[in-house]
């Protein structure tokens, strides 16, 4: 799927690029489902972890529940992701065991203090599970 110029430099896309896995400059072709989500991670080589929630119905309470679906895809070099960065990804043929998706466009990039916030939130969940954990622990003693 070869796109023009001007297309590229709207989604924020260098005109060249050596990936073979890159859909614009490489061989890839992309077919099926496509997402918007943050990029969470991008600790990986030339991969990226996207993540986005959703909000699942449920039935017995009435009530919506928040989940989040996270995505490994492939991160072409002339696209470049970052941390706390807006994308969309598309679905391609299988690239490796865990990725079936690559980075078509790069929607915005987040500011600095957006991604610290995203960081510091992420902590706090975490935080808030080890509690809930020792809590659970200590009650479990105290019943014994």
């Amino acid at each position: 799927m070869k796109q023009s110029n001007n297309t590229n430099k709207e989604a924020g896309i260098k005109s060249e690029c050596s990936d073979k896995n890159c859909p614009f400059h490489g061989h890839v072709k992309l077919r099926g489902r496509s997402f918007v989500g943050l990029v969470v991670s991008d600790k990986m080589i030339k991969t990226v972890v996207v993540a986005w929630t959703r909000r699942l119905f449920v039935k017995k309470f009435e009530r919506y529940e928040k989940k989040r679906s996270k995505i490994n895809a492939h991160n072409p070099e002339c696209i470049n992701a970052k941390k706390g960065d807006l994308v969309k990804i598309t679905e391609t043929r299988p690239l490796s065991k865990t990725k079936t998706f690559v980075v078509t466009e790069l929607i915005g990039r987040a500011s600095k203090k957006e991604s610290i916030k995203a960081e510091a939130f992420a902590d706090n969940e975490l935080i808030d599970a080890q509690k809930a954990r020792i809590a659970d622990k200590e009650q479990k003693e105290s019943e014994e």
